[in-house]
């Protein structure tokens, strides 16, 4: 029989999380460059919450479940057999043979089961947990089912809101969400994330499949290295295999077929800005990004030449991502601010003018050079990014990724040191830009 939970671990791990954002508050760095440029470092935030159940309200937080164990409900998954077996993961993955590797319980399930996990249970005082692996011994490829049942609906819904906040504020070193999904048919509801890890040629790439049902808190993890992300069908259907087992006991079997519409996670962190997971990854830095608000700054010198007061934008802010606990310069970062005008058309206004002021620079800053980076075009998006370099004329040069976009009645601005060994891509770049786009979606 499985074994009820213990006590977590996870107080000392969000300490120090907080220690390293009062670290990123304190940053704020002037760059003589010819002219003042200063720098601010962002992140955190995402729209369309009411799909996956969420609201304006942070989510719950672990184990915020009665304390009690229910006598009439006790019998959900008192053993393994719902869990998925060999059978059920071959949905994974039609080569090879899948096989079990290990079962283990509430008393032996590891600190940490699946990417990003912040801490042993999202519910200590839930009833039990299962962590079951596989290993495919022809492709090599791995995955792992862990499984909480918590007291009741209302606390299953708790710790599956916090199972998702721990993949959306995920802290996982060199682990960047690549794609979302929200998924119906399957269970009562559901998520679905894509993370790389280790970028290169071909990249480690872990998809997450979270899932409520009933009592019962259900994530599917499978391991994959490939060239390209892989797309959400083979863990959607390994995911409803293993909820109908489960929702036979615990209840909350999902209706109708199931379906993974792309949406990313949930960020109720920083609305409106990217979460420190959709930040570029660099081979360099084995550490995690750390987001923090920045100090609301009105305009920016340089080639951008920005002003929002003067361009009348209704609302506008920053935040900043940083890498703390990694050796690298303290001026290392990334800029995220979002900008709201009264119209679509002042916000395209804004975005045409920023790049005509970067396009024209080498004319008007005699000690800048630019180059073009790349354009973003798409149904809603449109902008453009740079490379500037500033020559200070003591022999230092200072270079900027500069990237601006406009979506709907927003605008994004976003910036990036170059330093020693520390760049991206041109395509690295603009991607990040387009999902800072994206998430701008919440700004309110």
């Amino acid at each position: 029989m499985a074994g009820s939970h213990r006590a977590s671990r996870g107080g000392g791990r969000a300490a120090a999380r907080e220690a390293r954002r009062q670290k990123a508050r304190k940053r704020n760095q002037t760059i003589a460059a010819g002219v003042a440029v200063v720098v601010l470092v962002g992140g955190g935030g995402i729209a369309a919450l009411n799909a996956f159940g969420g609201d304006k309200a942070p989510d719950p937080k672990a184990g915020a479940s009665a304390s009690d164990d229910k006598p009439s409900n006790s019998n959900v998954l008192t053993d393994d057999k719902a869990l998925l077996d060999a059978v059920g993961a071959k949905s994974l993955g039609a080569t090879g043979a899948w096989a079990i590797a290990k079962t283990m319980d509430g008393d032996s399930a590891p600190e940490t089961a699946f990417v990003c996990q912040a801490q042993r249970f999202a519910d200590p005082a839930g009833l039990r947990t299962w962590v079951r692996t596989f290993q495919n011994v022809t492709t090599k490829e791995t995955a792992v089912q862990y499984v909480e049942v918590s007291n009741d609906k209302n606390a299953a819904t708790n710790t599956y809101n916090a199972v998702v906040h721990w993949l959306s504020q995920c802290t996982s070193p060199q682990t960047r969400l690549s794609s979302g999904y929200v998924t119906t048919g399957v269970g009562e509801r559901g998520v679905i994330a894509v993370f790389g890890q280790v970028p290169g040629s071909k990249t480690k790439y872990k998809t997450v499949a979270v899932t409520l049902a009933g009592q019962a808190t259900i994530v599917v993890e499978h391991d994959s290295v490939a060239a390209a992300p892989p797309k959400p069908d083979v863990v959607l259907a390994t995911a409803n295999t293993a909820a109908k087992k489960i929702c036979a006991q615990s209840g909350g079997c999902g209706t109708g077929a199931p379906v993974a519409k792309p949406a990313l996670l949930p960020n109720v962190d920083a609305p409106g800005f990217m979460a420190s997971v959709d930040l570029p990854l660099l081979t360099e830095i084995n550490k995690p990004w750390v987001s923090a608000p920045a100090a609301k700054g009105n305009s920016s010198g340089g080639c951008e030449k920005i002003d929002f007061k003067k361009a009348k934008a209704t609302k506008f802010g920053t935040v900043t991502y940083v890498t703390p606990e990694a050796k690298v310069p303290t001026e290392f970062g990334l800029d995220d601010t979002v900008a709201k005008f009264a119209t679509t058309t002042a916000a395209a206004n804004f975005v045409t003018q920023i790049r005509k002021n970067v396009d024209a620079c080498e004319k008007n800053v005699s000690n800048a050079k630019v180059e073009s980076t790349g354009t973003l075009q798409t149904s809603t998006i449109k902008g453009k990014s740079w490379k500037a370099t500033y020559d200070s004329g003591d022999g230092k040069k200072f270079i900027y990724r500069i990237g601006i976009a406009g979506s709907g009645d927003r605008a994004v601005y976003v910036l990036f040191p170059v330093l020693k060994d520390l760049d991206i891509s041109d395509s690295t770049f603009n991607e990040t830009v387009a999902r800072a786009v994206d998430r701008s979606a919440a700004y309110k």
